[in-house]
Formats: structure tokens, sequence, C-alpha cells
């Protein structure tokens, strides 16, 4: 039976997956799903994943859920590089697992989220990049990618999280080079034109969202 990945490309976790697929040509049946239309809640979803989330495999009788499970399973399988996920336990200890829909978000919560997102980005940078080409040393692995599919996602909803960050820059282009512009581009894509796909989906479905916004915001 062929490996089956289940995927929604505006995910960072989904996206992270994808990229580590088809950048190792593991050869699997590309199941696009969109969890903004809900397809996670159908009766044919919850047979594949019981948590109803996304990215999650279906490989013959093996159901498994949770990009890096699924990112270790098929570096495992499939023998990937060993810098992805290294054999050397001092690496694998330093890996890092580390407006679209309308809603209106008091100013003052906006501005936590941003004050917690540059915090972030200063962590990383400090601890966890310091000054290596990639997260675990001089190779890309799978901390890379779990870190740049979340650095990514605010560039969705228009912020540049790259200004006046040379070093971030710096290790993003590396990233996208040692993966290839085409797959980065093309993982990316989605959340980089998110705001411009919002506007085709149908308001009546976005409804479902809006309380879940509010309430990560206002809590």
């Amino acid at each position: 039976m062929s490996l089956e990945i289940f995927l929604d490309l505006f995910s960072q976790p989904c996206r992270s997956v994808y990229i580590f697929a088809k950048k190792n040509n593991i050869q699997f049946d590309y199941k696009k799903i969109s969890l903004f239309e809900g397809y996670q809640y159908s009766e044919e979803y919850g047979k594949i994943n019981l948590l109803r989330k996304a990215p999650a495999i279906k490989d013959g009788d093996l159901f498994l859920a949770e990009s890096v499970a699924i990112m270790l399973y098929l570096a495992e399988k499939f023998h990937t590089p060993d810098h992805w996920y290294p054999a050397d336990l001092q690496k694998r200890a330093r890996l890092l697992i580390p407006k679209a829909l309308g809603v209106e978000i008091p100013k003052e919560k906006m501005d936590n989220a941003v004050e917690d997102l540059n915090a972030s980005l200063n962590l990383f940078e400090e601890k966890f990049l310091q000054d290596r080409p990639f997260v675990v040393g001089d190779q890309i692995s799978l901390a890379d990618l779990v870190a740049i599919v979340e650095i990514m996602q605010p560039v969705g909803a228009g912020m540049d999280v790259f200004e006046n960050r040379p070093k971030l820059k710096a290790w993003k282009d590396r990233v996208r080079a040692e993966i290839g512009a085409g797959l980065f581009d093309e993982a990316h894509q989605a959340i980089l034109y998110a705001q411009e796909a919002v506007k085709t989906m149908d308001p009546k479905k976005m409804e479902h969202f809006k309380p879940k916004i509010l309430r990560y915001f206002l809590s």
C-alpha cells in the first residue's frame, strides 16, 4: 500500500512534513485537506486521526499524527541522511522541537502578541542558532524545518519578521537554499497568499473559526 499524507499547507506542521518528504524524495500520495472548511471534523478523517488534527499519515495499517513524530518515522523508515536526525545523541539533544478571518482583535492584545514573537525570535537567534549555520550545526536538520515553518507563519499576515534581523534572514536564506528555492516557495505559497485566499472562502464556514480566534486573544 502507498504512503498517504494528509496535509493543509496553511498549517506550519503540515508544511514541515511536506518539505521533508519532498526533499528526501519520499514517494507519497498527497491528500490535500482544508482545515478552514472543517474537513478534519468529517467522519472520513476521524478514521485517519482520532484527534482530528493535521498532519496525519496512513502507511498500510499504521496511522500516525503529529508532525515531529511523522518526520521521525519517515526518517527511520526511509533512511534519510543523518543530518536530518543525527545519530549523535548530543546533536539530537539540541534539536529544536521547539486579520485574515476578519476578527477584530484588541490592539493591546495584538501588541502583546508581537512582543511575544520578538522575544521568541531573540531567544531563537541567541540560544538556538547562536553562530552556527543551522540549529544543530553545519547541516540542515529537522530542527530547522520545525523552526522555519513557524517563523514564516507571521509573514502570511503581512509581518516582515526578518526586517532588521540579518542573522535570522541569513539563516532563512540558507535553509531555503538547502531545501531548494522551488520546494520552499511551493510549500509556503498558501500562507504567503493567505489573505487573498481567505477572500475566496465561504463566509459561513469561516464563522466557525472566529470564536476560537477570539478566545485565543481575549483569554
